[in-house]
């Protein structure tokens, strides 16, 4: 199992993520011959701020503090499509957001482990899980367009506050 938690559980610098994140796009688009323009770049930069699942509208609005002009809401949503397609953000159906993906380059099950006190958001890839969920299409013969596993309830800080 390999896990984002410690990362969006605890207290870190944002920016060695958002860093992360930015270069792993770089790689990702570069081998996937599509082009990475600023305005996707500053989105992927946004979600990946503070680990807590930002909606559209929030990203439009921080949008002209990072690009020092305003951008139209068809612009963020086709950078949203476009980080989507590349496999850089996820989308959390039950929230209406987008959080940044960990593991781009590997196949996973979407599985969201969500903080109901301060909106932080973990994700985790496991390989059991992974196994059981493709095993199920194949014996179902069931086409999924999308999955998305969330788990709600308290991350390690938010626990122990409620000790």
């Amino acid at each position: 199992m390999i896990s984002n938690s410690r990362a969006a559980f605890y207290p870190h610098n944002h920016q060695k993520c958002v860093k992360a994140a930015l270069q792993q796009a770089r790689e990702r688009a570069a081998r996937e011959n599509a082009r990475l323009t600023p305005i996707r770049q500053a989105v992927l930069a946004l979600i990946w701020e503070n680990h807590k699942p930002m909606g559209a509208y929030s990203i439009l609005e921080q949008l002209p503090l990072i690009l020092g002009k305003n951008i139209q809401a068809p612009s963020v949503y086709r950078a949203i499509d476009f980080l989507l397609d590349l496999g850089l953000i996820h989308r959390i159906p039950s929230l209406n957001a987008y959080i940044g993906c960990p593991f781009p380059s590997s196949e996973h099950s979407n599985l969201f482990m969500i903080c109901k006190s301060c909106s932080a958001a973990a994700e985790v890839s496991d390989e059991g899980l992974n196994a059981m969920i493709l095993d199920t299409i194949r014996k179902t013969g069931f086409h999924p367009a999308g999955q998305a596993i969330e788990l709600t309830g308290l991350c390690p800080a938010c626990a122990a506050e409620e000790g």
